[in-house]
């Protein structure tokens, strides 16, 4: 098995290979087409065994020109509105667009659905139709993950398909480098990312307009990351999927660079700042970013004498660093390993650990109808999910839409109390029957 270069191809590479050869490319249906959509287009073409076979947009150029960026002839890129069209026309070996997430969903062809959208309510229409329709999903909204992924799992573990988070996230990212550790003995101390650019907690789109631009980024987007909303997000979905809890509100984010970083984000007792071992966090240090990391605690004086000559750190404490995260361009390994193995990259846990709820970012009003993660109301905030629930905190995932109830500060925290989540939307509906459920539990 030789690649184009003549080199052997290993692992998931050859494994890939030789399924292609008896069952055709992994064929992935896509939800949404913007930044992180157009990636997966053009990094699909790329690589040998993975075909995007159809993407959902209603906005269809955008989906064309992000096809003819990844190499696909104008001829050979169709619309088509029903799932045997979309078969018919990945048979012919076509570029599938469709403004009907359904039809993808039920194309036979489609192996396994990727969700790109960023909206926690789309992102769980998107999920629940293709796990219906007996499809693996890949959920890169991790926006829904953190609100409603205990469901989404369980109906997915029902149909007998995988859900899994998104490899090359942080997320994901850092659970590989915690099962790395874990398998090595170590005691896990903290795990997370480093921020990758400046926390700017009031920031909204206006200001970041121009930057946004010469991204080539939408500015929501890149306000969601400014203002600490995407850390905040990702750091809730790492310890709903591992246990790690945020020592406290909002986590301590510290100016940790990478050669003191195990020295900080350690026990009080090791001569750093946590309260405790096994949480979740993340730095603004220099020399991390854009990657995660691991902070290990060996659990002998051999081990920690052996770390300490092969140069990891000082100690009692080390920081395993995974340097890079390659976001979207890793996104499709998750596709193939859930359609070859069966398995998850990342899944969520069977109970609530975290729960990013909102603080406001202005003074708002009775009256105010919420507007999205991003824009100018509200940021993220990660808390552990006892206290968030215990102070009737609003998830994240379900303030968009939510019509504000009672007057509130800027700073302060959005709760079910001076604030009204919009019924109408799937996912609210999903995650009260989720809230309910929670507290029959907790009252048994």
């Amino acid at each position: 098995m030789l690649g184009a270069s003549g080199i052997v191809r290993t692992g998931i590479a050859a494994e890939l290979e030789e399924w292609t050869a008896k069952h055709g490319p992994v064929t992935i249906g896509l939800a949404g087409a913007g930044q992180m959509g157009t990636d997966l287009i053009v990094q699909a073409a790329l690589m040998p065994g993975v075909r995007i076979g159809a993407v959902t947009e209603l906005n269809a150029q955008v989906a064309i020109d992000a096809a003819l960026m990844a190499g696909h002839r104008r001829e050979d890129i169709v619309s088509a509105s029903s799932s045997s069209q979309i078969d018919r026309a990945i048979e012919a070996g076509q570029f599938v667009i469709t403004d009907d997430y359904r039809a993808m969903c039920a194309a036979g062809h489609i192996d396994v659905v990727i969700d790109a959208t960023g909206s926690p309510n789309i992102g769980t229409l998107v999920s629940l139709e293709a796990i219906h329709n007996g499809k693996h999903v890949v959920l890169l909204s991790v926006e829904a993950d953190i609100t409603i992924g205990r469901f989404l799992k369980q109906e997915a573990r029902k149909a007998g398909v995988v859900l899994t988070g998104a490899a090359g996230d942080e997320p994901a990212a850092t659970v590989e480098l915690i099962g790395f550790a874990q398998s090595l003995g170590f005691e896990i101390v903290c795990a997370g990312k480093a921020k990758n650019n400046a926390f700017k907690p009031d920031a909204v789109p206006d200001e970041f307009a121009e930057e946004a631009k010469a991204r080539n980024m939408n500015p929501r987007m890149l306000v969601e990351f400014v203002d600490g909303s995407k850390t905040m997000v990702e750091m809730t979905a790492l310890a709903n999927a591992t246990g790690l809890v945020p020592d406290v509100p909002g986590m301590h984010g510290p100016h940790a660079d990478r050669d003191v970083l195990a020295q900080v984000l350690c026990t009080k007792e090791d001569g750093g700042i946590l309260s405790r071992s096994g949480v979740v966090d993340f730095t603004l240090g220099k020399g991390v970013a854009p990657g995660v990391f691991c902070i290990v605690k060996p659990r002998h004086p051999r081990v920690m004498e052996r770390m300490t000559d092969l140069k990891v750190g000082p100690g009692p404490c080390f920081a395993l660093i995974r340097p890079y995260h390659l976001t979207s361009l890793e996104v499709p390994l998750s596709a193939v390993r859930a359609v070859l193995h069966g398995t998850p990259d990342m899944e969520v846990l069977d109970h609530p650990v975290a729960e990013c709820t909102a603080v406001a970012k202005r003074d708002l009003k009775p009256g105010d109808v919420l507007g999205k993660i991003g824009e100018y109301d509200y940021r993220g905030y990660t808390m552990g999910w006892r206290d968030a629930r215990d102070s009737f905190a609003l998830p994240l995932g379900i303030a968009e839409k939510a019509r504000v109830l009672k007057p509130i500060k800027v700073g302060e925290r959005l709760t079910y109390e001076n604030c009204a989540p919009d019924d109408q939307l799937l996912v609210t509906q999903i995650r009260r029957r989720l809230d309910q459920a929670d507290a029959q539990f907790l009252a048994a």
